[in-house]
Protein backbone atom coordinates (compact mmCIF):
# COMPACT_ATOMS: atom_id res chain seq x y z
CA UNK A 1 0.00 0.00 0.00
CA UNK A 2 1.33 3.38 -1.00
CA UNK A 3 1.38 6.01 1.78
CA UNK A 4 1.28 9.78 1.52
CA UNK A 5 5.04 9.70 1.03
CA UNK A 6 4.19 8.97 -2.62
CA UNK A 7 3.32 12.65 -2.97
CA UNK A 8 7.02 13.44 -2.78
CA UNK A 9 7.94 10.78 -5.30
CA UNK A 10 5.52 11.74 -8.05
CA UNK A 11 4.81 15.39 -7.25
CA UNK A 12 7.03 17.01 -9.82
CA UNK A 13 6.41 14.49 -12.59
CA UNK A 14 2.64 14.59 -12.14
CA UNK A 15 2.30 18.33 -11.91
CA UNK A 16 4.67 19.00 -14.77
CA UNK A 17 2.67 16.63 -16.93
CA UNK A 18 -0.48 18.56 -16.09
CA UNK A 19 0.95 22.05 -16.35
CA UNK A 20 2.89 21.49 -19.54
CA UNK A 21 0.93 18.83 -21.39
CA UNK A 22 -1.75 19.45 -23.96
CA UNK A 23 -1.35 23.20 -24.17
CA UNK A 24 1.12 25.87 -25.16
CA UNK A 25 0.26 29.00 -23.17
CA UNK A 26 0.90 32.32 -24.85
CA UNK A 27 3.91 34.25 -23.58
CA UNK A 28 1.80 37.29 -22.62
CA UNK A 29 0.59 36.30 -19.27
CA UNK A 30 0.24 35.81 -15.51
CA UNK A 31 -0.13 37.57 -12.22
CA UNK A 32 -3.04 38.96 -10.25
CA UNK A 33 -2.74 41.92 -7.95
CA UNK A 34 -4.63 42.58 -4.78
CA UNK A 35 -5.32 46.09 -5.99
CA UNK A 36 -7.42 44.62 -8.78
CA UNK A 37 -8.93 41.35 -7.65
CA UNK A 38 -10.95 39.76 -10.47
CA UNK A 39 -14.72 39.76 -10.07
CA UNK A 40 -16.16 36.67 -8.46
CA UNK A 41 -17.91 34.21 -10.71
CA UNK A 42 -20.14 31.32 -9.84
CA UNK A 43 -20.18 29.65 -13.22
CA UNK A 44 -17.45 28.14 -15.27
CA UNK A 45 -16.87 27.95 -18.98
CA UNK A 46 -16.17 24.27 -18.55
CA UNK A 47 -18.92 21.74 -19.19
CA UNK A 48 -20.42 20.04 -16.11
CA UNK A 49 -18.06 17.34 -14.92
CA UNK A 50 -20.56 15.34 -12.85
CA UNK A 51 -24.18 14.40 -12.58
CA UNK A 52 -26.49 16.83 -10.80
CA UNK A 53 -25.70 16.87 -7.11
CA UNK A 54 -28.17 15.24 -4.69
CA UNK A 55 -27.74 15.90 -0.98
CA UNK A 56 -29.59 17.17 2.04
CA UNK A 57 -29.25 20.94 2.56
CA UNK A 58 -26.31 21.71 4.82
CA UNK A 59 -24.39 24.60 6.31
CA UNK A 60 -20.79 23.97 5.30
CA UNK A 61 -17.60 25.57 6.57
CA UNK A 62 -14.70 26.40 4.26
CA UNK A 63 -11.42 26.62 6.19
CA UNK A 64 -8.63 28.74 4.70
CA UNK A 65 -5.60 28.90 4.55
CA UNK A 66 -3.15 25.98 4.55
CA UNK A 67 -1.84 27.54 1.35
CA UNK A 68 -2.50 30.95 -0.17
CA UNK A 69 -5.70 32.96 0.30
CA UNK A 70 -5.29 34.90 3.56
CA UNK A 71 -4.52 38.34 2.15
CA UNK A 72 -7.24 40.84 3.14
CA UNK A 73 -7.64 41.89 -0.48
CA UNK A 74 -8.45 38.28 -1.44
CA UNK A 75 -11.11 37.71 1.19
CA UNK A 76 -13.98 39.70 -0.43
CA UNK A 77 -13.74 37.61 -3.59
CA UNK A 78 -13.54 34.40 -1.56
CA UNK A 79 -16.66 35.46 0.34
CA UNK A 80 -18.46 36.08 -2.96
CA UNK A 81 -17.49 32.62 -4.13
CA UNK A 82 -18.73 31.14 -0.86
CA UNK A 83 -22.04 32.96 -1.18
CA UNK A 84 -22.48 31.57 -4.67
CA UNK A 85 -22.77 28.03 -3.30
CA UNK A 86 -25.98 28.97 -1.45
CA UNK A 87 -27.31 30.60 -4.59
CA UNK A 88 -26.69 27.43 -6.56
CA UNK A 89 -28.08 25.17 -3.83
CA UNK A 90 -30.90 26.97 -1.98
CA UNK A 91 -31.13 25.90 1.62
CA UNK A 92 -27.40 25.27 1.86
CA UNK A 93 -24.57 27.65 2.64
CA UNK A 94 -20.78 27.80 2.57
CA UNK A 95 -19.15 29.96 5.23
CA UNK A 96 -15.55 31.09 4.76
CA UNK A 97 -13.22 30.94 7.77
CA UNK A 98 -9.88 32.66 7.16
CA UNK A 99 -6.99 31.80 9.47
CA UNK A 100 -3.55 33.21 8.66
CA UNK A 101 -1.06 30.73 7.23
CA UNK A 102 1.18 31.00 10.30
CA UNK A 103 -1.66 29.87 12.57
CA UNK A 104 -3.65 27.69 10.17
CA UNK A 105 -2.16 24.34 11.19
CA UNK A 106 -2.43 24.84 14.94
CA UNK A 107 -5.98 26.18 14.67
CA UNK A 108 -7.09 23.30 12.45
CA UNK A 109 -5.48 20.80 14.83
CA UNK A 110 -7.48 22.32 17.69
CA UNK A 111 -10.73 22.19 15.74
CA UNK A 112 -10.21 18.55 14.81
CA UNK A 113 -9.23 17.56 18.35
CA UNK A 114 -12.31 19.30 19.79
CA UNK A 115 -14.65 17.48 17.41
CA UNK A 116 -15.50 20.62 15.47
CA UNK A 117 -13.72 20.18 12.13
CA UNK A 118 -14.54 22.22 9.04
CA UNK A 119 -15.98 20.57 5.96
CA UNK A 120 -13.78 21.92 3.17
CA UNK A 121 -10.13 22.90 3.57
CA UNK A 122 -8.16 24.88 1.04
CA UNK A 123 -6.21 26.09 -0.67
CA UNK A 124 -3.97 23.42 0.84
CA UNK A 125 -0.42 22.86 -0.34
CA UNK A 126 1.60 19.66 -0.31
CA UNK A 127 2.82 20.46 3.19
CA UNK A 128 -0.66 21.32 4.43
CA UNK A 129 -1.98 17.92 3.36
CA UNK A 130 1.06 16.11 4.73
CA UNK A 131 0.72 17.84 8.09
CA UNK A 132 -2.70 16.22 8.56
CA UNK A 133 -2.03 12.77 7.21
CA UNK A 134 -4.96 10.48 7.96
CA UNK A 135 -7.46 13.35 8.28
CA UNK A 136 -8.75 13.60 4.70
CA UNK A 137 -11.88 12.05 3.21
CA UNK A 138 -11.42 9.53 0.40
CA UNK A 139 -13.12 11.13 -2.61
CA UNK A 140 -13.09 7.89 -4.61
CA UNK A 141 -16.58 6.69 -3.68
CA UNK A 142 -18.06 10.13 -4.36
CA UNK A 143 -16.31 10.40 -7.70
CA UNK A 144 -17.76 7.02 -8.66
CA UNK A 145 -21.25 7.74 -7.29
CA UNK A 146 -21.65 11.07 -9.09
CA UNK A 147 -19.75 10.17 -12.25
CA UNK A 148 -17.31 13.03 -11.83
CA UNK A 149 -15.15 13.33 -14.94
CA UNK A 150 -11.50 13.05 -13.90
CA UNK A 151 -10.40 12.72 -17.53
CA UNK A 152 -10.28 16.53 -17.69
CA UNK A 153 -7.00 16.24 -15.76
CA UNK A 154 -3.80 14.50 -16.65
CA UNK A 155 -4.00 10.99 -15.10
CA UNK A 156 -0.63 11.46 -13.39
CA UNK A 157 -1.89 14.63 -11.69
CA UNK A 158 -4.94 12.79 -10.36
CA UNK A 159 -2.66 10.00 -9.13
CA UNK A 160 -0.57 12.63 -7.35
CA UNK A 161 -3.34 12.94 -4.75
CA UNK A 162 -3.98 9.20 -4.47
CA UNK A 163 -2.52 8.08 -1.13
CA UNK A 164 -2.99 5.38 1.49
CA UNK A 165 -6.09 7.33 2.58
CA UNK A 166 -7.51 7.13 -0.93
CA UNK A 167 -8.10 9.95 -3.40
CA UNK A 168 -7.68 12.88 -0.99
CA UNK A 169 -7.76 15.66 -3.58
CA UNK A 170 -7.98 16.63 -7.23
CA UNK A 171 -5.63 18.89 -9.23
CA UNK A 172 -6.25 22.62 -8.91
CA UNK A 173 -3.24 24.98 -9.13
CA UNK A 174 0.54 24.95 -9.51
CA UNK A 175 2.99 27.73 -8.61
CA UNK A 176 6.52 27.62 -10.01
CA UNK A 177 9.07 30.00 -8.52
CA UNK A 178 11.17 32.60 -10.30
CA UNK A 179 13.50 35.53 -9.61
CA UNK A 180 11.52 38.77 -9.45
CA UNK A 181 13.61 41.88 -10.08
CA UNK A 182 13.32 45.65 -10.46
CA UNK A 183 14.48 46.95 -13.82
CA UNK A 184 14.92 50.52 -12.61
CA UNK A 185 17.35 49.50 -9.87
CA UNK A 186 19.53 47.57 -12.30
CA UNK A 187 19.52 50.47 -14.75
CA UNK A 188 20.42 52.99 -12.05
CA UNK A 189 23.36 50.82 -10.97
CA UNK A 190 24.54 50.43 -14.58
CA UNK A 191 23.90 46.69 -14.51
CA UNK A 192 22.41 44.41 -17.14
CA UNK A 193 19.16 42.71 -16.11
CA UNK A 194 19.29 39.07 -14.95
CA UNK A 195 18.99 36.41 -17.65
CA UNK A 196 15.48 35.21 -18.44
CA UNK A 197 16.57 31.92 -19.99
CA UNK A 198 17.81 29.03 -17.90
CA UNK A 199 21.39 28.19 -18.75
CA UNK A 200 22.17 31.69 -20.07
CA UNK A 201 25.19 33.65 -18.86
CA UNK A 202 25.11 37.03 -17.13
CA UNK A 203 26.81 40.02 -18.78
CA UNK A 204 28.95 41.97 -16.32
CA UNK A 205 29.57 45.74 -16.77
CA UNK A 206 33.06 45.08 -18.18
CA UNK A 207 31.59 42.91 -20.93
CA UNK A 208 32.63 39.55 -19.49
CA UNK A 209 30.06 36.79 -19.16
CA UNK A 210 29.72 34.76 -15.99
CA UNK A 211 27.57 31.87 -14.85
CA UNK A 212 24.17 32.83 -13.49
CA UNK A 213 24.69 31.39 -10.02
CA UNK A 214 24.62 32.49 -6.38
CA UNK A 215 28.13 33.90 -6.55
CA UNK A 216 26.82 36.29 -9.19
CA UNK A 217 23.73 36.98 -7.07
CA UNK A 218 25.98 37.97 -4.18
CA UNK A 219 28.10 40.26 -6.36
CA UNK A 220 25.04 41.97 -7.80
CA UNK A 221 23.31 42.03 -4.43
CA UNK A 222 26.17 44.02 -2.92
CA UNK A 223 26.10 46.58 -5.74
CA UNK A 224 22.32 46.89 -5.49
CA UNK A 225 22.28 47.44 -1.72
CA UNK A 226 22.34 51.17 -1.05
CA UNK A 227 22.46 53.28 2.12
CA UNK A 228 20.80 56.67 2.70
CA UNK A 229 23.90 58.47 1.39
CA UNK A 230 23.77 56.65 -1.94
CA UNK A 231 26.73 54.35 -1.27
CA UNK A 232 26.41 50.69 -2.23
CA UNK A 233 27.67 47.80 -0.11
CA UNK A 234 30.93 47.53 -2.09
CA UNK A 235 31.98 51.13 -1.42
CA UNK A 236 34.05 52.58 1.40
CA UNK A 237 31.89 54.43 3.89
CA UNK A 238 28.81 52.28 3.28
CA UNK A 239 26.60 52.34 6.39
CA UNK A 240 24.81 49.00 7.00
CA UNK A 241 22.67 50.67 9.67
CA UNK A 242 21.03 53.08 7.22
CA UNK A 243 20.16 50.89 4.22
CA UNK A 244 17.30 52.16 2.07
CA UNK A 245 17.48 49.52 -0.67
CA UNK A 246 18.43 45.84 -0.42
CA UNK A 247 19.96 43.79 -3.20
CA UNK A 248 18.46 40.37 -2.63
CA UNK A 249 15.68 38.63 -0.72
CA UNK A 250 15.37 34.83 -0.58
CA UNK A 251 12.08 32.99 0.02
CA UNK A 252 12.26 32.81 3.82
CA UNK A 253 8.84 31.45 4.82
CA UNK A 254 10.35 28.04 5.53
CA UNK A 255 13.99 26.97 5.91
CA UNK A 256 13.23 23.97 3.70
CA UNK A 257 12.08 26.22 0.86
CA UNK A 258 15.05 28.53 1.32
CA UNK A 259 17.34 25.55 0.94
CA UNK A 260 15.43 24.05 -1.98
CA UNK A 261 16.38 26.97 -4.25
CA UNK A 262 19.92 25.60 -4.02
CA UNK A 263 18.97 21.98 -4.58
CA UNK A 264 16.07 19.55 -4.17
CA UNK A 265 15.93 17.49 -1.02
CA UNK A 266 14.15 16.45 2.14
CA UNK A 267 15.05 16.40 5.82
CA UNK A 268 14.45 12.66 6.00
CA UNK A 269 17.20 10.30 4.86
CA UNK A 270 16.36 7.27 2.72
CA UNK A 271 15.29 5.25 5.75
CA UNK A 272 12.57 7.82 6.45
CA UNK A 273 13.49 8.10 10.15
CA UNK A 274 16.96 9.66 10.20
CA UNK A 275 17.37 13.44 9.98
CA UNK A 276 19.81 14.51 7.30
CA UNK A 277 19.93 18.11 6.13
CA UNK A 278 20.78 18.11 2.39
CA UNK A 279 24.20 19.60 1.68
CA UNK A 280 22.84 22.30 -0.69
CA UNK A 281 20.51 23.44 2.09
CA UNK A 282 23.42 23.88 4.49
CA UNK A 283 25.21 26.05 1.93
CA UNK A 284 22.03 28.05 1.32
CA UNK A 285 21.45 28.68 5.01
CA UNK A 286 25.03 29.90 5.49
CA UNK A 287 24.69 32.17 2.43
CA UNK A 288 21.48 33.56 3.91
CA UNK A 289 23.06 34.14 7.32
CA UNK A 290 26.21 35.79 5.97
CA UNK A 291 24.10 37.90 3.61
CA UNK A 292 22.28 39.35 6.61
CA UNK A 293 25.04 39.79 9.17
CA UNK A 294 28.31 39.98 7.24
CA UNK A 295 27.59 41.31 3.75
CA UNK A 296 24.34 43.17 4.54
CA UNK A 297 22.71 42.71 1.13
CA UNK A 298 19.92 40.61 2.71
CA UNK A 299 17.77 42.17 5.43
CA UNK A 300 17.82 40.72 8.93
CA UNK A 301 14.67 39.80 10.82
CA UNK A 302 14.00 43.15 12.46
CA UNK A 303 14.31 44.99 9.15
CA UNK A 304 12.21 42.38 7.37
CA UNK A 305 9.41 42.84 9.91
CA UNK A 306 9.58 46.65 9.89
CA UNK A 307 6.78 48.78 8.45
CA UNK A 308 9.23 50.30 5.98
CA UNK A 309 10.22 46.99 4.40
CA UNK A 310 7.40 44.59 5.21
CA UNK A 311 5.73 45.47 1.91
CA UNK A 312 2.33 44.02 2.76
CA UNK A 313 3.77 40.62 3.61
CA UNK A 314 6.82 40.28 1.34
CA UNK A 315 9.64 42.77 1.19
CA UNK A 316 9.71 42.89 -2.61
CA UNK A 317 6.26 44.51 -2.48
CA UNK A 318 7.81 47.49 -0.68
CA UNK A 319 9.62 48.50 -3.88
CA UNK A 320 12.90 48.61 -1.94
CA UNK A 321 14.37 45.24 -2.98
CA UNK A 322 16.19 44.69 -6.26
CA UNK A 323 15.85 40.87 -6.52
CA UNK A 324 13.62 38.35 -4.78
CA UNK A 325 13.01 34.63 -5.15
CA UNK A 326 9.36 33.67 -4.75
CA UNK A 327 6.48 31.66 -6.16
CA UNK A 328 3.93 32.57 -8.81
CA UNK A 329 1.39 33.37 -6.10
CA UNK A 330 3.49 36.49 -5.43
CA UNK A 331 1.24 38.09 -8.05
CA UNK A 332 -1.34 38.72 -5.32
CA UNK A 333 0.60 41.76 -4.07
CA UNK A 334 3.41 42.45 -6.50
CA UNK A 335 1.64 45.45 -8.04
CA UNK A 336 2.69 47.35 -4.92
CA UNK A 337 6.32 47.03 -6.07
CA UNK A 338 5.68 49.38 -8.99
CA UNK A 339 5.41 48.92 -12.74
CA UNK A 340 9.07 48.24 -13.51
CA UNK A 341 9.56 44.65 -12.36
CA UNK A 342 10.10 41.55 -14.46
CA UNK A 343 10.94 37.86 -14.11
CA UNK A 344 14.25 36.05 -14.50
CA UNK A 345 15.63 32.54 -14.16
CA UNK A 346 16.50 31.09 -10.76
CA UNK A 347 20.31 31.05 -10.37
CA UNK A 348 22.17 27.75 -10.26
CA UNK A 349 24.17 26.05 -7.53
CA UNK A 350 26.95 23.69 -8.61
CA UNK A 351 25.69 23.97 -12.18
CA UNK A 352 22.07 23.01 -11.43
CA UNK A 353 19.12 25.39 -11.26
CA UNK A 354 16.21 24.46 -9.00
CA UNK A 355 12.83 26.18 -8.98
CA UNK A 356 10.87 25.01 -5.89
CA UNK A 357 7.25 24.24 -6.69
CA UNK A 358 4.05 24.87 -4.73
CA UNK A 359 0.79 23.12 -5.58
CA UNK A 360 -2.63 23.79 -4.07
CA UNK A 361 -5.87 21.86 -3.94
CA UNK A 362 -8.99 21.63 -1.79
CA UNK A 363 -9.80 18.66 0.41
CA UNK A 364 -12.65 17.43 2.60
CA UNK A 365 -11.95 16.84 6.27
CA UNK A 366 -12.97 13.26 6.97
CA UNK A 367 -14.78 14.28 10.15
CA UNK A 368 -17.36 16.27 8.18
CA UNK A 369 -20.94 15.56 9.21
CA UNK A 370 -22.15 16.29 5.68
CA UNK A 371 -19.91 14.38 3.25
CA UNK A 372 -22.33 14.46 0.31
CA UNK A 373 -22.86 18.20 0.66
CA UNK A 374 -19.13 18.72 1.15
CA UNK A 375 -18.46 16.82 -2.07
CA UNK A 376 -20.93 19.12 -3.86
CA UNK A 377 -19.08 22.06 -2.32
CA UNK A 378 -15.75 20.74 -3.53
CA UNK A 379 -17.10 20.33 -7.06
CA UNK A 380 -18.49 23.86 -6.91
CA UNK A 381 -15.04 25.23 -6.03
CA UNK A 382 -13.08 23.12 -8.51
CA UNK A 383 -15.53 23.58 -11.41
CA UNK A 384 -17.86 26.58 -11.04
CA UNK A 385 -15.39 28.82 -9.19
CA UNK A 386 -11.99 27.68 -10.40
CA UNK A 387 -11.53 30.48 -12.94
CA UNK A 388 -12.21 33.14 -10.30
CA UNK A 389 -10.05 31.58 -7.60
CA UNK A 390 -7.14 30.79 -9.88
CA UNK A 391 -7.06 34.40 -11.02
CA UNK A 392 -7.25 35.53 -7.40
CA UNK A 393 -4.46 33.22 -6.21
CA UNK A 394 -2.21 33.61 -9.25
CA UNK A 395 -2.22 29.83 -9.67
CA UNK A 396 -1.50 28.15 -12.99
CA UNK A 397 -4.55 25.98 -13.76
CA UNK A 398 -4.15 22.23 -13.49
CA UNK A 399 -6.51 21.88 -16.47
CA UNK A 400 -4.25 22.38 -19.52
CA UNK A 401 -7.04 23.82 -21.68
CA UNK A 402 -7.55 26.67 -19.20
CA UNK A 403 -3.97 27.89 -19.12
CA UNK A 404 -4.08 30.18 -22.17
CA UNK A 405 -7.06 32.11 -20.82
CA UNK A 406 -5.51 32.26 -17.36
CA UNK A 407 -2.31 33.86 -18.59
CA UNK A 408 -4.12 36.23 -20.91
CA UNK A 409 -6.36 37.54 -18.13
CA UNK A 410 -3.69 37.78 -15.45
CA UNK A 411 -1.40 39.61 -17.82
CA UNK A 412 -3.94 42.45 -17.89
CA UNK A 413 -3.99 42.96 -14.11
CA UNK A 414 -4.15 46.57 -12.97
CA UNK A 415 -0.83 48.01 -11.83
CA UNK A 416 1.32 45.45 -13.66
CA UNK A 417 4.10 46.38 -16.09
CA UNK A 418 3.04 46.68 -19.69
CA UNK A 419 5.35 43.83 -20.61
CA UNK A 420 6.40 40.95 -18.36
CA UNK A 421 8.26 37.86 -19.56
CA UNK A 422 5.78 35.27 -18.27
CA UNK A 423 7.52 32.60 -20.30
CA UNK A 424 9.98 32.43 -17.41
CA UNK A 425 7.20 31.07 -15.17
CA UNK A 426 6.40 28.34 -17.67
CA UNK A 427 10.05 27.46 -18.20
CA UNK A 428 10.63 27.27 -14.44
CA UNK A 429 8.35 24.25 -14.18
CA UNK A 430 11.02 22.21 -15.93
CA UNK A 431 13.38 22.91 -13.01
CA UNK A 432 10.98 22.07 -10.19
CA UNK A 433 12.41 20.49 -7.05
CA UNK A 434 12.11 16.72 -6.93
CA UNK A 435 11.60 15.60 -4.22
CA UNK A 436 9.48 18.54 -3.21
CA UNK A 437 10.67 20.40 -0.11
CA UNK A 438 7.24 20.00 1.54
CA UNK A 439 7.29 16.21 1.26
CA UNK A 440 6.09 14.23 4.29
CA UNK A 441 8.42 13.56 7.19
CA UNK A 442 7.99 12.24 10.75
CA UNK A 443 6.40 14.55 13.33
CA UNK A 444 5.56 17.02 10.59
CA UNK A 445 4.05 19.88 12.60
CA UNK A 446 6.53 19.51 15.46
CA UNK A 447 9.39 19.65 12.96
CA UNK A 448 8.02 22.83 11.40
CA UNK A 449 7.96 24.41 14.85
CA UNK A 450 11.64 23.59 15.35
CA UNK A 451 12.54 24.93 11.91
CA UNK A 452 10.65 28.13 12.67
CA UNK A 453 12.51 28.54 15.96
CA UNK A 454 15.90 28.32 14.24
CA UNK A 455 14.80 30.62 11.42
CA UNK A 456 13.79 33.22 13.99
CA UNK A 457 17.07 32.81 15.86
CA UNK A 458 19.22 33.10 12.77
CA UNK A 459 17.44 36.20 11.49
CA UNK A 460 17.70 38.02 14.82
CA UNK A 461 21.09 36.95 16.23
CA UNK A 462 24.50 37.98 14.92
CA UNK A 463 27.74 36.07 15.57
CA UNK A 464 26.43 32.51 15.44
CA UNK A 465 28.51 29.49 14.40
CA UNK A 466 26.33 28.17 11.60
CA UNK A 467 27.95 24.73 11.49
CA UNK A 468 27.13 24.32 15.18
CA UNK A 469 23.65 25.72 14.62
CA UNK A 470 22.85 23.27 11.81
CA UNK A 471 24.20 20.38 13.88
CA UNK A 472 22.02 21.44 16.81
CA UNK A 473 18.98 21.70 14.55
CA UNK A 474 19.54 18.17 13.26
CA UNK A 475 19.90 16.78 16.78
CA UNK A 476 16.77 18.54 18.02
CA UNK A 477 14.66 17.30 15.14
CA UNK A 478 16.06 13.78 15.52
CA UNK A 479 15.17 13.76 19.21
CA UNK A 480 11.61 14.79 18.28
CA UNK A 481 11.34 12.09 15.65
CA UNK A 482 12.63 9.46 18.10
CA UNK A 483 10.26 10.47 20.89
Amino acid sequence: MRGIRSIAGVAVIALLATACGGSNPSPAASGGATSSSPPAATSSAAAPSAAAASFAPAQLRWYCCLGTGEDPAQVPTENEVAAGFGQKYPGSSLKLEVVTYDNARSTLSTQIASGNPPDLVGPAGVGGLAAFQGQWLDLGPYIAKTGYDTSQYDPAAVEFYNTAEGQIGLPFAVYPSMLWYKNDMFEEAGLAPPPHQYGAKYAMPDGTEVDWNYDTIRELGLKLTVDKNGKDATEAGFDPKSIVQYGFEPQRDDLRALGAYWGAGNLAAEDGTTVKVPEPWKVAWKFFYDGMWKDHFIMNGSVYESDEFSGGGYSFFSGRVAMSENFLWTTYGVADAGTDWDLAAIPSHNGTATSPLNADTFAIQKGTKNPDAAWAGLQYILDDSSDTLLQLYGGMPARPEKQDAFFETLGQSEGFPEKVDWQVAKDSLQYADNPNFEAPMPKYNETLTILGKYLSKWTTTDGLDMDAEISALEKEIQATWDS
